[in-house]
């Protein structure tokens, strides 16, 4: 079942371009993720497809229909988007932020059912936040807001989530539980494209990369055609190492080329 379809996407930011026909389509249960250097595009493309910016060309289609067509609240219900870097400036517990994420699927004025209830559960477990579920989430790290974000966008139980960065600024551990979380929810059926810097990570949990340079797609299929040394080369200028310990295959940033103009246009 396709979930997304985008097809000869353009978006400029300030009459600039910054993504220029892009097209792609997505899954249920598919991982997708999302790479390329700074100002290469990843989070404006993210952000298109959830609306948030507007097209200068181009179409993008949510379970079959346009998406500017859809009503708000039913596409928050099945489309979640995880920014980076997200914030919360209120002392809210951690349990109380995790239960927004289901503030599309209750009925106005009505308290939280027994789904909700499971729905909040079970994403606080998955974002290992259990010790801290009754902690103000300005009291928290980095890192832990970082999770109870994830988490929030989890609880909403989402058709298609779409997930910026979310590793940033967490310890190995939290990073690999991240990664596990989400292509357990991708093998549950769930569509989810991540962006990532971190392309060991990329290479080892997303079956599919696409690979954005100056906004437009470089490279898109399985990690070891994605990452081979000459796209290293020309979207990010590094060597790396390769290898398939146990059969599967990783990919290390090793050392930086020489490259003139190496940068994006100042948009992730």
């Amino acid at each position: 079942m396709t979930l997304l379809e985008i097809s000869k996407l353009s978006v400029h930011l300030s009459g600039r371009p910054v993504l220029t026909d892009i097209s792609l389509s997505l899954g249920a249960g598919e991982l997708i993720g999302l790479i390329g250097a700074n100002g290469a595009g990843k989070s404006t493309l993210l952000r298109g497809i959830a609306g948030l910016v507007d097209a200068a060309a181009g179409t993008i289609r949510f379970d079959g229909a346009p998406l500017g067509a859809l009503d708000r609240r039913w596409l928050a219900g099945r489309l979640g988007f995880l920014p980076a870097g997200g914030h919360c400036h209120w002392p809210l517990s951690v349990a109380a932020v995790v239960a927004l994420g289901r503030e599309p699927h209750r009925r106005r004025w009505r308290g939280l059912d027994g789904d909700d209830r499971q729905a909040i559960a079970q994403a606080i477990a998955a974002a290992d936040l259990e010790k801290l579920a009754g902690r103000p989430v300005t009291e928290l790290s980095d890192g832990e807001r970082a999770r109870v974000m994830l988490a929030r966008a989890l609880a909403g139980t989402p058709k298609l989530l779409l997930a910026d960065e979310p590793v940033a600024n967490l310890d190995p551990h939290h990073r690999l539980g991240v990664m596990e979380q989400l292509a357990a929810r991708a093998r549950s059926g769930t569509g989810i494209v991540v962006a990532l810097h971190d392309l060991t990570l990329a290479a080892r949990y997303c079956p599919r990369l696409i690979l954005l340079d100056h906004g437009r797609i470089l490279a898109d299929g399985g990690p070891e055609r994605v990452l081979s040394a000459e796209n290293l080369a020309r979207a990010y200028g590094v060597e790396a190492k390769f290898g398939t310990p146990g059969e599967e295959f990783f990919v290390l940033p090793w050392r930086r080329l020489p490259r003139a103009g190496l940068g994006g246009r100042g948009e992730s």
